[in-house]
């Protein structure tokens, strides 16, 4: 017993002078404040070194507290400019890091020193029972960023210094959806989530996509602007997979160029600008009738669609909001087909965030759909969406996925249909649930869902787009000195601080039918964000601009008067 006591005595001080060498080659800068978020650690790539090293003994950390369970670290910065870059830990199941170990990853990345590093681990390891001894295993993965490469040294330093102890798998670069299916499938006890690799990724939804469309395609062709991201490599794996029912285009696959991830295209850009990509219009890639395109973003778990009206040849945006409402309302029809009963019966709701327009909103409710909102972030929004049955969540931006509860694929799998179109709509219903991504939003997917809806619906875009029409909105940045200055509350609907302000914007807001605004902090870059929506576009334009000089004065000091 006394040679085992010394033997891990020896094998703890081994550790720490390994875990203290490497540090001293990443030391944290001067200057540079972290803080963990729901998309993790985000700043300029050449500040994270330092920070991407202390993930690693983090999500060791977490990995052996789990008792070797598998943990995820992707390394992206999404839609961010190419320079910014960013680490996030995924968690087993493939969701986002459990809130609480949030503040330890912080908590890590600020150490001012090795010492102090090395003394903040050993103290998290002791509070939270960690057995430094237990195996651990990491999966990783980076997108196309010119950073990436230094990063994934920094992060295999980390890993690298806890010996044989710690498993190692490198995903290379791939799309962050694809690393969070990785890690929930490995992790997966019963092994019917899926193969643990990209080729099981894409065999699992190109199969569940064909199944779903049938006889229904050849489909019209899509056109997918990649964001010259990570994104263009997982559409040309797909695109063999299912050309026989549905031909992909991918468009803005420049991984190479320098300074072209997320320029002028993507996403972000398209629902910011609601415009479609430059060099699409240019091309004049959307000009035949019923013609339709699709914008992921950098690191391709956000989808947005669009096409050109007809007849007078606008640019309409379908965004998450207009995902999410097409799908709740076809999967209530299919749950209705089910003809599921008493405790059979399976719930389903619609998870949203305050961005989310004013008309989704209505119109779900006007279908009798449960309608959520939460706060801003992936986190907030998958957890809320848990509580049903069949949970669909999509913020605005185009991050979204449909969520299957364990109780119902168990019960669809175990259901005897009394018609032969309630057992279609049990079969629909499972392959969906393999088609959609169930640990994150995922643009590849999303994509499929949305194409399979249509197809099963008869439609193009201008009739999925006709069930409402958004009310005109805006989005604007206001950079602020200090944006921890702003605090909501309300789901982030409202504002508590700086005092007055929030009385000062519902004034505004008062003077416009059917008008809305809200101010929040951002949670990835340091700015205010100001949303604004009205019956007009003249309005909003007003409007936002209006609540965008508040903020700026309220950032500055001067002194708010509500009027009386």
């Amino acid at each position: 017993m006394a040679l085992s006591s010394t033997s891990a005595a020896h094998a703890h001080a081994v550790l720490l002078n390994s875990l203290t060498e490497a540090s001293n080659l990443y030391p944290k800068e001067e200057g540079v404040t972290y803080s963990y978020g729901t998309a993790g650690f985000r700043t300029l790539g050449a500040k994270l070194p330092a920070a991407v090293f202390r993930t690693a003994l983090l999500a060791v950390l977490r990995s052996k507290r789990l008792e070797g369970a598998s943990i995820g670290v992707m390394i992206t910065a999404s839609h961010n400019p190419e320079p910014d870059n960013g680490v996030k830990i995924v968690d087993p199941s493939g969701e986002m890091l459990d809130p609480t170990w949030e503040q330890h990853a912080t908590a890590l990345s600020n150490c001012p020193s090795t010492d102090s590093l090395i003394s903040t681990f050993t103290t998290l390891a002791t509070h939270l029972h960690v057995d430094l001894s237990q195996p651990a295993s990491i999966i990783f993965a980076r997108d196309t960023r010119p950073s990436g490469p230094d990063l994934v040294k920094a992060l295999e330093a980390g890993l690298h210094a806890f010996g044989d102890n710690v498993k190692i798998k490198d995903v290379g670069v791939t799309t962050t959806p694809i690393l969070h299916y990785v890690v929930k499938a490995t992790n997966d006890q019963s092994g019917t989530y899926g193969a643990p690799t990209i080729e099981g990724y894409m065999q699992k939804m190109s199969k569940a996509f064909k199944e779903l469309v049938g006889i229904r395609g050849p489909l019209v062709p899509l056109f997918v602007d990649c964001a010259n991201g990570v994104g263009s490599s997982a559409v040309d794996t797909m695109i063999p997979l299912i050309e026989d029912v549905l031909l992909l285009r991918p468009m803005n696959t420049a991984t190479g160029t320098k300074g072209a991830l997320n320029d002028e295209c993507g996403a972000d850009y398209v629902k910011t600008k609601q415009a479609m990509p430059p060099n699409l219009a240019q091309l004049g890639t959307l000009d035949k009738p019923g013609t339709t395109g699709c914008s992921f973003d950098g690191d391709a778990d956000r989808i947005v669609f669009y096409y050109v009206e007809d007849a007078t040849r606008t640019f309409k945006l379908l965004d998450g909001d207009k995902i999410a409402t097409m799908a709740a309302v076809y999967f209530k029809e299919l749950l209705l087909r089910t003809k599921l009963t008493g405790e059979e019966k399976l719930s389903m709701g619609v998870v949203q965030t305050a961005y989310a327009n004013g008309s989704s909103t209505k119109y779900l409710e006007s279908r009798d759909i449960p309608v959520e909102c939460v706060q801003t972030g992936v986190k907030h929004l998958h957890h809320a969406a848990k509580k049903f049955d069949i949970g669909i969540y999509f913020e605005a931006n185009g991050h979204g996925t449909v969520l299957f509860s364990p109780h119902a694929i168990e019960t669809l799998r175990k259901a005897s249909p009394v018609t032969l179109e309630a057992g279609n709509a049990i079969r629909h219903l499972l392959n969906f649930y393999e088609l959609i991504n169930q640990a994150v939003g995922d643009a590849m997917s999303d994509m499929l869902l949305v194409e399979a809806v249509l197809a099963h619906k008869g439609w193009g875009s201008a009739e999925w787009n006709a069930g409402y029409q958004d009310l005109p909105n805006k989005l604007e940045k206001v950079i602020v000195p200090d944006r921890n200055h702003f605090v909501t509350y309300d789901a982030e609907r409202r504002l508590s601080h700086p005092v007055g302000l929030q009385e000062l914007v519902d004034i505004e807001v008062g003077k416009y039918e059917m008008g809305r605004a809200f101010v929040r902090p951002s949670g990835t870059e340091d700015c205010v964000r100001v949303y604004a929506e009205a019956k007009t576009k003249e309005d909003v334009e007003v409007l936002i601009g209006n609540v965008a000089r508040l903020v700026q004065e309220a950032s500055t000091g001067q002194s708010m008067v509500v009027a009386s």
